[in-house]
């Protein structure tokens, strides 16, 4: 049976479709722009609400979603049978590591995320379905993320790259090492019913992940330290740069133990090369799958 997949062109996505394949599973996914036609993927564009409501009656083996949580709760809770056996959601560990935030925009995060977990969770419950929520760090490796992506191509241009003298811990996760864990999780009932933090495999301070970018970049950049009072200044005169920089002391880590012992994934060290920083392509995709095996 197919495995239906909303989110498929996001950072995850990108790499969880030809793992899919490589493992003879059917696709039928979900994107808002149209896609190039792909062997074992049939796509479905538009939005994901529209998606659903052209689903109505439709079974999966399993459902899997890297979209907004409350994006799936009026469709389940119209439902009077389970669409499929399972569905595994991605969150965020912001959940836990913003929820002391004093600033609203971040509190608000925290309150749309905590009601996407509880609204999906009590769905499938009611419907007999398992479910699973994995709730990733800091993700990179496709070139489409919102974090270390942006500052790279800022420093592109730039010719300038900051790096904030900051030891708070960070622990950046690979894409890719999440579409593992969900096909991991598509294949076995010990995730059922819980929700598994998956970080990268490699805790470092925030410098050191900021040297590490830079590192890894084709072009040259002047590095640029950001001293502990600079920052502060920072945040005292830009409100919204308050919580990013009250954070950077902060240890925003994952606990992967649970994640070995129930899914066997071991996720990368941060390694990144300049790949990384460059949107990534499905066949791109495929062919890194491809040379991390060989």
């Amino acid at each position: 049976m197919t495995v239906l997949v909303s989110g498929a062109t996001s950072q995850i996505g990108r790499y969880l479709l030809p793992r899919l394949l490589q493992a003879g599973i059917p696709v039928l996914a979900v994107s808002r722009q149209p896609q190039p036609s792909q062997p074992g993927v049939e796509w479905w564009t538009g939005d994901l609400g529209d998606a659903l409501s052209s689903f109505q009656g439709q079974t999966w083996q399993a459902i899997v979603s890297f979209t907004s949580m409350e994006g799936w709760l009026p469709w389940l809770a119209a439902q009077d049978s389970a669409p499929a056996p399972r569905i595994i959601a991605t969150s965020s560990m912001s959940v836990v590591t913003k929820e002391s935030s004093a600033q609203s925009d971040e509190q608000a995060v925290v309150a749309w995320l905590r009601r996407g977990e509880t609204g999906l969770t009590t769905q499938a419950e009611r419907l007999g379905m398992q479910w699973t929520i994995l709730r990733p760090t800091l993700i990179y490796g496709a070139g489409i993320d919102k974090s270390l992506t942006p500052i790279v191509a800022r420093a592109r241009r730039a010719r300038l790259f900051p790096i904030p003298m900051a030891h708070g811990m960070r622990q950046p996760v690979h894409a890719d090492d999440i579409a593992q864990a969900v096909v991991a999780a598509l294949h076995t009932d010990a995730t059922a019913g819980k929700v598994v933090e998956i970080g990268g495999g490699e805790r470092l301070h925030y410098a050191e992940m900021f040297r590490r970018v830079h590192a890894s970049m084709a072009e040259r950049t002047l590095p640029v330290p950001l001293p502990q009072a600079l920052l502060r200044l920072l945040a005292a005169a830009v409100p919204r740069a308050r919580g990013p920089v009250s954070r950077l002391q902060q240890d925003l880590i994952a606990d992967n133990g649970p994640l070995r012992a129930l899914l066997g994934i071991h996720p990368r060290p941060f390694q990144p090369d300049a790949g990384a920083w460059v949107p990534l392509s499905r066949n791109e995709a495929l062919a890194r799958i491809e040379a991390a095996a060989s």
